[in-house]
């Protein structure tokens, strides 16, 4: 992750990937295959970057950033993808809810300057 936490990210358009989860009270292994996940995705092309918190109760939410649709896809068949996919169905998430959204415009703040 960015040491700002904030993705550096182009001008848009570009889409975003919102994955909202609540992690399971028992999630073994969890920890060790977001990390190893995240790197992967670093590497996939497309990828632009991400932004992820998690609270106290177990709450994420990460929002990964795409140039386009394609790389969303080919992300998604990724091996090692599909085998956390898996392993989160099976009983590392409580329920969880993946949005893929469109970004037209992004603003930066506090002043409100538009990227």
């Amino acid at each position: 992750m960015t040491q700002s936490r904030f993705a550096p990210l182009p001008t848009p358009p570009y889409y975003a990937v919102i994955f909202t989860n609540q992690l399971a009270e028992t999630a073994p292994g969890y920890d060790a295959m977001a990390d190893k996940i995240f790197e992967l995705a670093q590497t996939q092309q497309g990828y632009l970057g991400a932004e992820t918190t998690r609270d106290a109760t177990g709450l994420g939410i990460t929002v990964s950033y795409w140039a386009d649709e394609a790389a969303i896809q080919a992300w998604k068949q990724v091996s090692e993808h599909l085998i956390a996919q898996k392993l989160g169905i099976k009983g590392w998430y409580e329920r969880y809810n993946l949005r893929v959204a469109k970004v037209e415009r992004a603003y930066s703040g506090p002043q409100g300057r538009s990227v």
